[in-house]
């Protein structure tokens, strides 16, 4: 897996301040997409135990509020795969930090009813995460006023909740 950018002092893509790594490799190749670059899954730097471990001394600091998982696409197989580890980490590390994802799949269709029935680690790596941001980013449907999304067709998914009642629960911001 390849990384293109690590913000440690981001604001924009989740509550608090937050460490975000983008990651590269993305098949949704979305209209408009502000991160066209990372579309190539060898864009960037390898993401290495090294990186890893950088990011988890990043994230260290009691005013960050956790990390955040951009791209490209941090669901495409490799990515994933590369991420499992990662978040797994953080999860033992740092209990109360939250960890976001963005995605362009989507939760139901994509997520829960083909990854995680046919990829190892990802049920692991879902249980992992508090908060998805699912579907692509539409031009026509963007709209700079929302909360932490780009297009009014994304979703920000509480997956804790979801996951424990079986069905898609909205995050609320709490």
């Amino acid at each position: 897996m390849y990384y293109a950018e690590i913000k440690n002092c981001d604001i924009a893509n989740g509550p608090g301040v937050r460490v975000s790594l983008f990651v590269s490799g993305c098949t949704h190749h979305c209209e408009g997409c502000f991160n066209e670059m990372t579309w190539e899954f060898d864009y960037g730097e390898p993401f290495d135990e090294a990186v890893q471990e950088r990011l988890l001394e990043l994230l260290a600091p009691d005013h960050i509020a956790g990390l955040t998982l951009l791209g490209g696409e941090p669901l495409e197989y490799v990515n994933m795969r590369g991420l499992l580890p990662l978040v797994r980490e953080v999860r033992r590390r740092y209990p109360g930090k939250t960890i976001w994802c963005y995605t362009g799949y989507l939760f139901e269709r994509d997520i829960l009813e083909r990854f995680c029935e046919e990829w190892d680690g990802m049920n692991e790596f879902l249980a992992c995460i508090d908060v998805l941001v699912d579907g692509e980013f539409v031009l026509a449907k963007k709209d700079i006023s929302l909360r932490f999304r780009g297009s009014s067709n994304q979703r920000l998914i509480d997956v804790p909740t979801s996951l424990a009642g079986r069905k898609t629960v909205l995050w609320e911001g709490k």
